[in-house]
């Protein structure tokens, strides 16, 4: 893997460094034929799929596909197929798990995959000291024994979702005999997998180069080569595709989007995804009071911001709960009140003037107007009695606080669930014992703590939904919206949209 050094790069200055490329005198190259080159909009912290916030990361996911394999896959419209699983499931009273295992897959450096990366990849998720955010789920079973190539292993806790992690976040299998060898510093250095892309060339925060893996189980790639610009800034991903510098881009502002689909040379598509737009609220003060949390979600326009700010693209919601998710409720409703919100406020002694306090903490350019929607929303706020302070943050500092419980009383963040499960999204971001919640008390824990182990199917989604009813009552979360992901690419391609946001090289081809 060769490298540019970031001082190499930023010396060369914007113009003579799209020179240097167009020369070929650097590791990145301009689109051209075979090449494949997408203005990102986040950075890659790490290779290492399963440990660490990005692990946890949804949009990363696109890159972490293309270069590993899951245990199970999943198609665009959020359907499981096989991975470097063929076959899986649960014994009939479901104490024991079993899964089969493709066959003739190899590692980027040749060696042969076998199912001990398979026991080795789950076993290491399982351990608290790997790092693995997912842990807690892994853990549900140990015990494996490969037969051939059947695994089988015993059940600890019945998890519902095991099956449907493996799919997900951290549900990736890594070389058990090369990362062993090198390390966790090694493999840094030098990551491989099974995946449909290897890793060419990488330097951090700048771009990652990727050359098609000639002997993917599931056939050569479209691309020889596939570049991942990380692009954080929205005005400069538009530049990006505009400009022709890059062939594809995402989650621009749905205006800059509306004018470029238009445009010769250009298309574009937006289509739902399972990414919900969403306001965290942490059990501190000023929240702890039940009026300040409900005043803050009725005095919030949803519909108007979505047509003034997002054009129109984007489903108002009322819960964590998109459409497409297995507990979704449409009865369940926050209805849009600033005149109650002002009553409840001054029930607890705030006024426009004399108004309540607290500091709100959000992306911006992560995703489309995520900024301005809360400016908005801050705007709308100060109308019935609530004064907050914007701060501002990356992504990755997000997942720094909420991990260590220090998100504050509020914060934007972009919850993707694309498994569908309420556990995967109501779930983990509501359950006190999840890292990944940030309202953490009993009245919640006690609802949610028996529904992850319920084994009838029906009573655990109506368990869900009832207690996402609760929580939508306690007004303990801030549900918006459900994201229409904006995509722009040249018209010389083909997109296939993905319902989970993930845009993966593999679903772009030549038109």
């Amino acid at each position: 893997m060769t490298t540019l050094t970031r001082r190499e790069a930023l010396s060369l200055g914007a113009a003579a460094f799209m020179t240097g490329i167009l020369a070929g005198r650097t590791p990145v190259e301009a689109a051209e034929a075979g090449t494949l080159t997408i203005a990102f909009n986040v950075n890659l912290p790490s290779f290492d799929p399963t440990t660490g916030p990005s692990a946890v990361n949804p949009t990363i996911q696109a890159i972490y596909r293309s270069v590993f394999d899951q245990f199970i896959g999943q198609g665009p419209d959020l359907k499981f197929q096989p991975g470097l699983l063929t076959a899986w499931g649960w014994n009939d009273d479901k104490t024991k798990v079993w899964m089969d295992v493709r066959e003739g897959v190899t590692w980027h450096d040749g060696s042969k995959f076998t199912p001990d990366d398979v026991v080795w990849s789950l076993e290491r998720a399982a351990k608290q000291d790997t790092g693995n955010p997912i842990q807690f789920i892994w853990s549900t079973a140990n015990n494996y024994k490969v037969e051939g190539n059947r695994i089988t292993g015993d059940v600890v806790r019945f998890e519902p979702t095991f099956f449907k992690w493996m799919a997900f976040l951290t549900g990736y299998v890594l070389p058990k005999d090369y990362y062993t060898k090198v390390g966790t510093q090694g493999f840094e250095k030098k990551p491989i997998g099974t995946g449909p892309y290897m890793v060419d060339a990488y330097e951090g925060n700048s771009y990652l180069r990727l050359k098609a893996n000639p002997n993917y189980f599931g056939g050569k790639p479209a691309f020889d080569t596939v570049i991942f610009k990380f692009v954080p800034d929205t005005t400069s991903r538009v530049a990006e595709i505009e400009s022709g510098s890059s062939d594809v881009t995402l989650e621009i502002p749905y205006e800059d989007f509306d004018r470029l689909k238009k445009k010769s040379g250009l298309s574009g598509v937006a289509t739902p995804i399972s990414d919900i737009g969403m306001i965290f609220i942490s059990n501190v003060d000023p929240m702890l009071d039940k009026n300040v949390r409900l005043a803050a979600n009725m005095a919030i326009d949803k519909d108007a911001i979505i047509k003034r700010l997002l054009r129109g693209y984007g489903n108002a919601l009322s819960t964590l709960e998109a459409p497409e998710y297995e507990a979704y409720d449409a009865s369940v409703k926050t209805p849009y009140d600033p005149e109650q919100a002002k009553k409840l406020l001054a029930a607890s002694g705030y006024s426009p003037e004399k108004p309540v306090k607290f500091t709100i903490k959000t992306t911006r350019g992560f995703k489309p107007k995520d900024y301005e929607m809360i400016q908005a929303i801050v705007g709308m706020w100060r109308k019935v009695g609530i004064e907050a302070e914007i701060e501002v943050y990356e992504i990755a500092k997000h997942y720094e606080l909420r991990a260590a419980h220090q998100l504050g009383p509020a914060a934007f963040y972009n919850w993707g669930n694309a498994i569908g499960d309420p556990t995967t999204s109501t779930g983990f971001a509501m359950f006190g014992p999840s890292p990944h919640s940030a309202w953490k008390t009993k009245d919640v824990d006690d609802m949610l703590g028996p529904l992850w182990g319920e084994k009838d199917e029906a009573k655990r989604i109506a368990g869900w939904k009832a207690a996402i009813k609760y929580i939508a009552e306690q007004g303990y979360v801030i549900p918006l919206l459900q994201y229409a992901q904006p995509i722009v690419y040249k018209s010389s391609l083909k997109i296939t949209p993905n319902v989970s946001g993930a845009l993966q090289p593999t679903l772009v081809s030549k038109a």
